[in-house]
């Protein structure tokens, strides 16, 4: 029964009953709830039930293994309530002579549905209230009675599938009771997320990129839903300032979170209709500026020539050729770690009697370039190629979803350049910052500097007019830099 109230063959008196789902008929012990509520009137019972079916809900949720309410679950009941008003509303309306538009069932399938659902019609019947003799009144009553009667389902739907606490409870009925009173804005959801990544997704969003954000967004919600905060630009300033990010990290933050408003102001309808009037609240933040000295401390810094040699040779004593290599290769192209890692035998190309690696894939489309091989460097390319047991020219243990192949060999060379006395400002992109440098000071012009490490220059003239260097310029200027093998000066 919709209602959950029954009479017993040959009387009079109102039974509560409630059928235990399947999956903890085990626990409870039986399949059923029943119970006599000592009343033959209807209006009394349907009082005198919800004691009982608060109780044995909270058994079966209990058995169940406490199923955790959704963060929305405020939003869902409140839309499922107000659909159902709209729809008796509606309806209600039809009967004065409004316009309805809504779903109409023809007077068979009425039939159908009275003929194959009597238990349900009953529950209808029984909740209408007596009839007054005005038709298009009773009718309106009538509307009002199913009202209250689907409510009731709504909240126990709501109780039977979730667990609620009292105070839970309280606040399911009264959002129930006046759906259009409450201000529930919509949250950030489980749901919502899968459903921005999915939209990330079909953008071509590198799924690195897309992990970070969804992880920035889930510490924000869970920074809202332990405060009781909504979103807004002042708790998203308040959240900031836990995390006890510098400026540059706080500013990935906020895009992320500004990607995530923008997608659902545009994709999600109840996003839309509540925030469409206020501005971005991941905007116009000020974050604290690092200037001076400061910043110039929290820039890479770049090696020394003889800072490299000495890590070199100390990986060497170590046993550790392959930082050697990729260290030797970092400096004489200025690549970054994963495109070195990602170089394959077949990357090695020649064009106009030039030999060049070939980086196919890169951060930024900038990245994607051709480098010449310096002559320093020849003799441990062919040996790369020659050891390769995968046709990658650095051999890598590293294996995670994103397919980065530098992950170990990074925390390595973070380890041993540790070891030898240098800090955080010292990392292996410090190797291609020493690259650039060395080029810039052995007169290599700037453009070609940014053609060979695979940056944008800024100026329309080279970043969209002109094609580049030739191959002889370009090997003539990574030809420059001066050796640093091992033992060598």
């Amino acid at each position: 029964m919709a209602d959950h109230l029954i009479r017993k063959k040959g009387e009079d008196t109102w039974y509560v009953r409630l059928k235990v789902p399947k999956d903890v008929v085990t626990k409870i012990g039986h399949s059923v709830f029943i119970k006599s509520l000592k009343t033959t009137s209807h209006r009394e019972a349907l009082h005198a039930r919800h004691a009982h079916l608060a109780e044995w809900r909270k058994l079966i949720s209990e058995a169940r293994g406490q199923r955790k309410l959704p963060d929305d679950w405020q939003e869902q009941v409140v839309k499922t309530t107000v659909s159902v008003e709209g729809l008796i509303q509606a309806r209600r309306r039809a009967l004065i002579g409004e316009r309805y538009d809504g779903p109409r069932r023809t007077e068979k399938e009425i039939q159908e549905f009275v003929q194959n659902n009597p238990d349900i019609v009953a529950t209808i019947e029984n909740a209408l209230p007596p009839k007054t003799g005005n038709e298009m009144q009773d009718k309106l009553n009538a509307y009002s009675a199913v009202s209250d009667l689907l409510k009731d389902v709504i909240g126990g739907a709501f109780i039977e599938r979730y667990s609620f606490d009292n105070d839970q409870e309280a606040d399911l009925h009264e959002l129930i009771d006046t759906p259009n009173n409450q201000q529930i804005e919509p949250k950030i959801t489980t749901a919502r997320l899968a459903r921005f990544r999915a939209h990330r997704q079909a953008q071509g969003i590198e799924l690195k990129t897309i992990d970070q954000q969804e992880s920035k967004l889930q510490k924000l919600a869970s920074y809202l839903k332990n405060n009781t905060k909504n979103l807004t630009s002042d708790s998203v300033g308040d959240w900031l300032r836990t995390l006890g990010l510098a400026s540059k990290t706080l500013t990935q933050y906020l895009l992320a979170g500004s990607m995530y408003w923008k997608w659902a102001i545009r994709h999600d309808e109840q996003w839309r209709s509540t925030f469409k009037d206020r501005a971005n609240p991941f905007e116009n933040h000020d974050l604290p500026k690092v200037r001076g000295k400061a910043k110039a401390d929290a820039r890479r810094m770049d090696y020394t020539l003889a800072d490299l040699k000495r890590l070199m040779e100390a990986a060497q004593q170590q046993g550790k050729q392959t930082l050697v290599d990729l260290t030797l290769l970092g400096y004489f192209t200025g690549a970054r770690i994963e495109e070195l890692c990602q170089l394959k035998s077949s990357d090695l190309i020649k064009i106009e009697d030039v030999d060049f690696f070939d980086i196919k894939d890169s951060k930024t489309a900038a990245g994607i370039r051709r480098v010449p091989i310096h002559p320093c460097v020849m003799e441990t390319v062919q040996r790369l190629v020659k050891d390769s047991i995968d046709g990658f020219l650095i051999p890598s243990t590293s294996r995670n979803k994103y397919n980065k192949r530098a992950d170990a060999l990074s925390k390595s060379f973070g380890r041993l350049k540790t070891r030898l006395g240098f800090g955080r400002s010292h990392v292996f992109h410090s190797v291609r910052v020493t690259a650039i440098t060395q080029l810039l000071r052995h007169d290599v012009p700037g453009p070609i500097v940014a053609q060979l490490v695979g940056h944008e220059t800024g100026l329309v003239t080279f970043d969209v007019y002109s094609k580049g260097a030739s191959p002889a310029q370009l090997v003539s200027a990574i030809s420059k830099l001066i050796s640093i093998l091992p033992n060598q000066q």
